[in-house]
């Protein structure tokens, strides 16, 4: 007999990937269905993305991230959701330990779904020396201050990479009535499409320095200014804030301490082409498996790894073993699935796809137990998405390699 706390199917995030899943099984006729965020609302990372960046792919049309957030959040009509609730540790079987307002409890699922997305790396990950002082933040903090509780923290601060996070925190700033004093990127171009420099240049009023590393914050009470090396050199910059962009890692803690398998490529769990981690009972979808994609990726993901648990639940989803093991090879940074197992050829698969620590050229290879099976010509950009048309069902062995070689 059921008690009040075991589900069928429990969510563990409610951003873009974890509720596409969650509509989509309840779609598919799962009731017994429970979706769980720590936040007090739903909608993730969006909520307190201003720019009109998101929509197209799930509603047809270009939203505002606090629209897109609440039109999320809207159809998820008939799902139990427990906000302001974190789960602090998962175990075999399906348990969740979890910490609510009213105190610690056991949830269990049949099937769990991880769906905890990314983060970006803090100051105190990145180990840069200097003083302590305050205006120290990621752009998610940023965003928050600005977006949500409608505060500027500072006018001029230094922007610390030039993924895409650090244009949208350019506009936020432009939101706030503040201007970055400059963005610096330790590489030799912007991360995010080399042009974009001249755009934070010439639409903000913002230098982009390359080749250059920050060194030391400086201030007590708050921010005066930063030393930076570039060209052989070292200066300083005057400015009253520091904003750490990018450099995302997926909110994998849950995984780090528990049972499943870690991939050390990507940060998240290994999964196989199902969003199956190596416990069959959990599923993973959406940028915690790997830094970091748009969140109409997540959100295809989450559709995609929710109709395979909708299987799963009907005992109809091939088992974890034989399976044949995805490895990528330097400069290859990891691939992810990790894993393709016996493939149900009606069910759609997660894509397999590559990402570069370093722009790459050359023939991109896919080896199955040292046999090639499929080739191309290519030119990747430093962290830039490369998705592989090699189908589950074409591979017949126990090894894939990806590796780049040079013409």
């Amino acid at each position: 007999m059921k008690t009040a706390d075991e589900y069928d199917v429990v969510v563990v995030g409610g951003g873009p990937a974890g509720i596409a899943a969650a509509c989509e099984l309840r779609d598919r006729g799962v009731r017994d269905l429970l979706l769980i965020e720590r936040e007090a609302d739903l909608g993730g990372v969006p909520r307190h993305c201003d720019h009109r960046a998101f929509g197209v792919a799930e509603f047809g049309r270009l939203l505002r991230g606090p629209d897109y957030a609440r039109r999320l959040t809207a159809a998820l009509r008939g799902v139990d959701v427990m906000c302001r609730t974190s789960v602090v540790s998962i175990h075999p079987q399906g348990v969740l330990e979890v910490r609510s307002p009213v105190g610690m409890r056991r949830i269990c699922g049949r099937h769990v779904l991880l769906a905890t997305g990314t983060r970006e790396t803090p100051r105190s990950a990145r180990l840069v020396s200097g003083t302590r002082p305050w205006g120290v933040m990621t752009t998610g903090a940023l965003q928050q201050f600005v977006h949500l509780k409608h505060f500027r923290p500072f006018r001029r601060p230094v922007i610390v990479g030039s993924e895409l996070v650090a244009y949208s925190a350019l506009l936020t700033l432009r939101h706030a009535g503040a201007r970055a004093a400059a963005m610096i990127e330790s590489a030799s171009c912007a991360t995010a499409f080399p042009r974009l420099g001249r755009i934070a240049a010439a639409a903000f009023g913002t230098r982009l320095l390359t080749g250059t590393e920050l060194v030391a914050i400086e201030g007590e009470a708050r921010v005066t200014g930063v030393q930076i090396a570039r060209q052989g050199r070292r200066e300083r910059l005057a400015c009253d804030g520091v904003i750490f962009s990018g450099d995302f890692v997926p909110e994998s803690a849950l995984v780090r301490g528990s049972h499943l398998d870690l991939d050390r490529g990507t940060g998240g769990p290994a999964v196989d082409q199902y969003g199956r981690c190596s416990d069959s009972v959990y599923f993973a979808a959406g940028n915690v498996l790997r830094p970091v994609e748009p969140a109409w990726r997540a959100w295809r993901e989450g559709r995609i790894v929710a109709g395979a648990m909708a299987r799963a639940l009907r005992g109809e989803l091939p088992t974890l073993a034989p399976s044949a093991a995805i490895s990528a090879v330097a400069p290859l940074q990891y691939a992810c699935p990790q894993r393709y197992v016996a493939a149900a050829t009606d069910l759609l698969p997660l894509p397999l796809h590559v990402r570069p620590l370093c722009a790459a050229s050359g023939i991109l290879r896919v080896l199955v137990d040292d046999r090639e099976i499929w080739r191309q010509r290519v030119a990747l950009g430093r962290l830039r998405r490369l998705e592989i048309p090699v189908p589950p069902q074409s591979v017949r062995g126990s090894r894939v390699e990806i590796r780049i070689e040079e013409d």
